[in-house]
């Protein structure tokens, strides 16, 4: 099989960026907390934008804004944890989004912590957490993807995942079934 790659005219046409972060809040996701530093060191945020890229071998993105306390964190500590939010942590959430004015170790308060294999802050009653090693960052306009190694992970079932839509968080209720199972 042949690939090859397809080059597009470059034109001004841009969709309104209102418009586009309209459509952008229709798509819900997952809540996570991506922890960043080590020892007193620490800092993090709140986000949507993180998906698996590759099972062989485990790798995940996540996306961080350049102009962050995180960003330059990730240069000092090339590690980070993503901790996967169960529904009733919106307070956390919201604490790692910067909506209640901390910054830095300051956002970590009251939450129970560990760590796995890299000393990076992982949320202990996380749903999920994934420890992560920086592969590679990619800087596009104001945000960079960072391709993170999966180094450990760990999974507590039992609750349903916190959810972002259209600006808010919401929990997660299925239709039918428990929480102990997909």
């Amino acid at each position: 099989m042949t690939f090859s790659t397809i080059v597009l005219p470059v034109t001004d046409i841009e969709v309104d960026i209102d418009a586009f972060r309209a459509a952008m809040r229709e798509l819900a996701a997952g809540v996570v907390v991506v922890t960043v530093g080590k020892d007193r060191d620490i800092t993090g945020f709140t986000a949507t934008s993180v998906l698996s890229l590759s099972t062989h071998p485990p790798r995940l993105l996540v996306c961080v804004d350049q102009g962050s306390a995180s960003w330059l964190a990730l240069h000092r500590h090339p590690h980070f944890g993503v901790n996967v939010l169960r529904d009733e942590e919106r307070i956390l959430a919201n604490r790692f989004a910067g909506r209640d004015g901390l910054t830095g170790a300051a956002r970590y308060a009251g939450a129970r912590w560990t760590t796995m294999l890299t000393g990076t802050p992982i949320l202990q009653n996380a749903l999920a957490a994934l420890d992560c090693a920086v592969e590679e960052m990619l800087p596009r306009y104001d945000h960079s993807i960072v391709i993170g190694r999966v180094l450990a992970a760990s999974v507590r079932p039992g609750s349903f995942p916190l959810v972002y839509w259209r600006g808010d968080y919401h929990p997660s209720e299925r239709s039918a079934g428990s929480a102990e199972t997909p």
